[in-house]
């Protein structure tokens, strides 16, 4: 069972659409700047004291037609959670949107406000197109961090703890667990106020929102920019009542991380989630092999060696 859940893993579309990345970081390299690691949640731009952070999302045509409404609240809340897992706090966000007319991108244009409404985070400007041949929708959000969590921090000994709100449903047919857009607005906007909070109070460096690549895919990024490896034992992921566990595992949580914390440090990080709801345990324990593997009960199966085959190919 356990062998026949990791070849689904491994094969999954989600991870192959991470290892696409490789190849276009390739031919950007060039223009990068050194300061500037590629390969985390936002590019975190020194400013100060702290750190500017900027990232973007774009959405599948396909989405955005068949759920304009929700795919305007993703564009909002999925970057929010990019400026989250980085230990920091929005300022604002920019759009970028096609419609065929203004009435068709309706929808679209009231998720998008809603979600900014919601969050507390304004739409500043952007780019808009209401005479396009098919719908399409980016967002981009700029925010700021005082201390930094990153996909390069994590170090061998650290526990590794799955942070997700369990109280949501799944949006079928998508592999999307949707907690955030029937949630109230303060709960929305104190949830995400945890992982500043963590990363100000010295109790962790390095984390990473679960992506549409799944915890374990998230969990691969995570140690493969870190240079480390590590073991996921499933009993011990947060999970929905009834739910399948392969269906979970490849699901986009819209409120859910990965931290690496020392060991020292573990209870008082997973006490801040529970205080406020959210499930959040202990998954596993980070280590040097460079090797990604999960288990259950005595079964265990590698999925990552990363000596063998870089998955980002973008350890800096």
């Amino acid at each position: 069972m356990l062998a026949a859940l990791a070849e689904t893993l491994r094969g999954a579309r989600s991870l192959a659409h991470k290892a696409d990345i490789a190849p276009v970081l390739n031919r950007l390299r060039p223009a990068g700047h050194g300061e500037i690691r590629v390969g985390d949640d936002c590019a975190a731009i020194p400013d100060g004291e702290g750190f500017l952070l900027l990232a973007i999302e774009g959405f599948l045509p396909a989405f955005v037609a068949a759920e304009p409404r929700f795919a305007g609240w993703s564009g909002v809340m999925v970057n929010l959670s990019d400026i989250a897992a980085m230990g920091g706090r929005p300022i604002a966000v920019v759009d970028a949107v096609w419609g065929e007319s203004v009435a068709a991108a309706a929808p679209m244009l009231e998720g998008l406000n809603s979600a900014a409404l919601a969050y507390g985070v304004p739409v500043v400007g952007g780019h808009s197109n209401m005479r396009a041949e098919s719908p399409g929708l980016a967002v981009a959000v700029l925010g700021r961090a005082r201390a930094l969590l990153t996909s390069f921090d994590a170090r061998p000994g650290d526990r590794l703890i799955a942070a997700i709100d369990l109280r949501g449903r799944m949006r079928d047919p998508h592999p999307f667990w949707d907690a955030s857009s029937e949630a109230p607005a303060a709960r929305l906007r104190g949830d995400l106020e945890i992982l500043p909070a963590i990363a100000e109070a010295g109790l962790c460096r390095a984390a990473k929102d679960i992506s549409n690549a799944g915890l374990v895919g998230t969990a691969a990024m995570l140690m493969e920019c870190s240079g480390i490896g590590g073991t996921i034992d499933l009993h011990a992921v947060p999970r929905p009542d009834g739910m399948a566990l392969e269906s979970w595992l490849l699901c986009f949580p819209s409120f859910g991380f990965l931290l690496a914390v020392p060991q020292g440090k573990a209870e008082a990080v997973m006490a801040r989630f529970a205080a406020r709801g959210i499930a959040a345990a202990a998954i596993g324990t980070c280590d040097n092999t460079r090797v990604l593997a999960v288990a259950a009960g005595d079964a265990c199966e590698v999925i990552w060696r990363f000596a063998d085959a870089p998955l980002l190919g973008a350890v800096q």
